[in-house]
């Protein structure tokens, strides 16, 4: 490629978790590389935010689990620790007013049947499934509704999976793709789970500090901030990056960033149908996280966790955000979905005495009253559109799934959305970083 003034043997587009591990594993090898990073920090998706008392909060991913290996790793080279998530006292299961601690036998029922169905689905080839075509042409609520269960338990159900799994609602993605998730994530329970699950822990000082840390570790120069990429030329030689101001030539890209985005990145020539239909067929999901921040965790004094689970209302679920010596007290809620999109619809004073009132309802009179309400909106974020992931629609993952992970000449994909284990967590985002980079170095003979 002619006219850029940098070559590198790999340009990666994203600083987030998959394009600083595809860094780290390029720069381990040997080779020249350049990240390209549209906002002016590292992190993509974690975002760690400290009030003026010190007061930490997490405005988008932020929990580890034990079986998820590569991050873990990570936490420890870079000399972090973790702590768990507060589990002191009662959960709170809100069947439709009816008040439990814990979800009853049928519930259990239910997410043991999906158990089952995602033991038949390989994360790597969930197309090749025995129902593959069937599933993927059925939504996860379809599906649902022809069980026996009943009607909150359905509702409960689809609200845990779609919505605290998939940011989305039970009909926006299919039974396959729902499946795959699950299969991707060691089952259910693992996925849904606080202790020895997905939600065991957090990092000491926020997720995104993780991030910086992986970025400080790679040599000076390498990284970009403030630099977004509007085109990428290529041809089975090389490739031509081009940000709002300087251009990049490279024998390989790897584009680290969700497919929402991925898809607004200008191709010359343009992408293969396959390819380009499978970004804009994995839109984001769709949810809202907000903070609301007291005193002192006065749940706790009630005997409560501050975890909560719900078959309606705004908040699908809650959990007690509040790090070990926190200055005060965070009780974080999840909107998803629909509801997600019904709130924004309300002006911010608005959605703020919905979900205080929902909180109130939850867990009484004082979460009426916080000393500071924080909500952050991922769709609103020019370089994300949409949190937690992306997840392809109804009937397009047996035509269109392979496509998201397969290399267009030079230029190969990375995210969470690519991952088959740990699919739309930080250690998914790292393995498939580092599956990218190895395409790389092995198409470089590195």
């Amino acid at each position: 490629m002619q006219g850029s003034h940098e070559h590198h043997d790999a340009v990666v587009i994203g600083a987030g978790f998959a394009g600083l591990a595809a860094a780290r594993e390029l720069v381990e090898a040997g080779l020249s590389v350049r990240v390209l990073e549209a906002r002016n920090r590292v992190g993509g998706r974690a975002l760690t935010r400290h009030l003026p008392d010190g007061t930490l909060l997490e405005l988008g991913g932020q929990w580890i689990g034990p079986n998820q290996e590569l991050v873990s790793a990570l936490v420890e080279h870079h000399g972090l620790a973790t702590y768990p998530t507060p589990r002191e006292g009662d959960p709170v299961v809100d069947l439709d007013g009816e008040r439990r601690t814990a979800p009853p036998e049928e519930v259990d029922a239910l997410l043991d049947e999906i158990d089952l169905l995602a033991l038949q689905v390989l994360p790597e080839r969930p197309w090749d499934a025995p129902e593959a075509r069937a599933w993927d042409q059925q939504t996860f609520a379809s599906w649902l509704v022809g069980t026996a269960y009943s009607e909150t338990t359905l509702r409960y159900v689809a609200r845990l999976i779609s919505g605290g799994l998939l940011a989305s609602a039970a009909g926006e993605s299919s039974l396959l793709e729902t499946l795959f998730y699950v299969a991707s994530g060691g089952g259910v329970q693992a996925l849904l789970a606080y202790e020895g699950g997905a939600q065991e822990r957090r990092i000491v000082g926020g997720a995104q500090t993780l991030a910086e840390r992986m970025a400080a570790a790679l040599p000076p120069g390498v990284l970009r901030p403030g630099a977004p990429v509007t085109t990428v030329e290529y041809n089975a030689s090389g490739a031509r990056v081009s940000t709002t101001a300087h251009a990049y030539s490279a024998d390989r890209v790897i584009v680290a960033v969700p497919p929402t985005l991925a898809a607004r990145i200008r191709y010359d020539p343009p992408l293969p149908g396959l390819n380009d239909g499978a970004l804009q067929r994995t839109p984001a999901g769709s949810a809202l996280k907000v903070h609301a921040v007291y005193p002192t965790p006065f749940w706790r004094e009630s005997g409560l966790s501050g975890v909560s689970t719900s078959a309606s209302g705004v908040l699908t679920e809650t959990v007690d955000n509040t790090p070990p010596g926190s200055p005060r007290a965070v009780l974080t809620g999840f909107v998803y979905g629909e509801e997600s999109v019904l709130l924004r619809a309300h002006e911010p004073g608005e959605r703020r005495r919905i979900v205080l009132s929902r909180l109130g309802d939850l867990f009484g009179a004082p979460a009426l009253h916080p000393d500071d309400y924080v909500e952050f909106d991922w769709s609103d974020e020019e370089w994300t559109r949409g949190c937690f992931s992306g997840h392809l629609v109804p009937g397009t993952t047996v035509t269109f799934g392979p496509a998201l992970r397969t290399p267009v000449e030079v230029v190969h994909w990375a995210g969470t959305e690519t991952a088959t284990r740990w699919n739309g967590y930080f250690d998914g985002a790292l393995s498939s970083g580092r599956r990218a980079a190895t395409e790389v170095r092995e198409a470089l003979g590195s």
